[in-house]
């Protein structure tokens, strides 16, 4: 049997960290939101117990590295299938960019698992056993609108954002979270209005959504990466109606209602960035 799965992409309209954890990891707060940007991700039965991953994309690891393998590896184990599967991963998502790319396709690993190997759990025992893998992978689990709390893992349905087109630029580099998250002093960032972005999704405000995203480390990464600056600034210059960086980075996207603008801007970020997108917002 083989099962087709979309892994969409996610932005973060806001980011806060709170403190660091116990644990190692940090707190954090913040409200995010799937993008019409996807990876599809194709499962398929083995007569053998074993977990393949097959893709194209040189930036895609085929081991025990990849998210996706450790989401079939881990419902294996705690569900006690023999079964194995091929996961075949079409990327689209940039990788180390910010958009949980990996993170998405760990979730839809397990809702395609889910099904194909008649497991019957529900959204949030998928999404608990996701919380083991990374901190988006509970979000991506239940994809559309959500606050996140935790380490990224608790999580409350909020409605879609309204309606609008996101424009994403990455740069050419990478970002480590890590290195990202050990160059935060909590005492010194500038702290989000979670609170505020909430109740302007809520009541489908686009110009208060605009008006309050916020993301705790994009200084540290502007900091780290000029090259992200740069983006941010020219993406502001060309008429974006708000723009921000999303999750660790690097990828800069900015928010815009208007198809001749949303043109205007993706032909001028075209002229010295590779990967440029326009998509919508999914946000259900």
């Amino acid at each position: 049997m083989r099962l087709l799965m979309k892994a969409p992409a996610k932005i973060n309209l806001t980011l806060d960290v709170l403190g660091k954890r116990a644990d190692g990891y940090h707190e954090v707060e913040m409200v995010m939101t799937t993008i019409d940007l996807a990876d599809r991700i194709e499962l398929e039965n083995r007569d053998d117990s074993k977990i393949v991953i097959i893709s194209h994309s040189r930036f895609v690891p085929d081991d025990q590295r990849n998210l996706a393998f450790q989401a079939a590896r881990l419902l294996k184990d705690k569900c006690n299938i023999r079964q194995g599967v091929t996961i075949s991963i079409d990327k689209t998502i940039p990788v180390a960019a910010g958009l949980a790319g990996g993170s998405s396709d760990a979730a839809a690993t397990l809702r395609g698992l889910n099904t194909l190997w008649e497991l019957n759990l529900s959204m949030d025992e998928l999404a608990e056993i996701g919380s083991e893998i990374g901190s988006d992978v509970a979000f991506c689990v239940y994809g559309g609108t959500g606050l996140a709390r935790g380490r990224g893992e608790k999580i409350t349905k909020l409605p879609a954002p309204p309606s609008s087109w996101v424009i994403l630029a990455k740069p050419t580099i990478g970002v480590s979270t890590a290195d990202v998250y050990r160059n935060v002093n909590v005492n010194q960032i500038d702290h989000p209005n979670t609170e505020a972005m909430v109740n302007a999704i809520k009541n489908s405000q686009y110009e208060e959504v605009c008006r309050h995203l916020g993301n705790a480390l994009e200084k540290v990464t502007l900091q780290m990466y000029p090259e992200v600056l740069h983006i941010k600034e020219q993406m502001e210059k060309f008429g974006a109606d708000a723009v921000l960086m999303s999750g660790s980075g690097p990828t800069v996207f900015g928010l815009v209602q208007h198809d001749s603008r949303m043109q205007r801007i993706y032909n001028g970020l075209r002229g010295f960035c590779d990967q440029v997108f326009a998509v919508r917002m999914l946000g259900e």
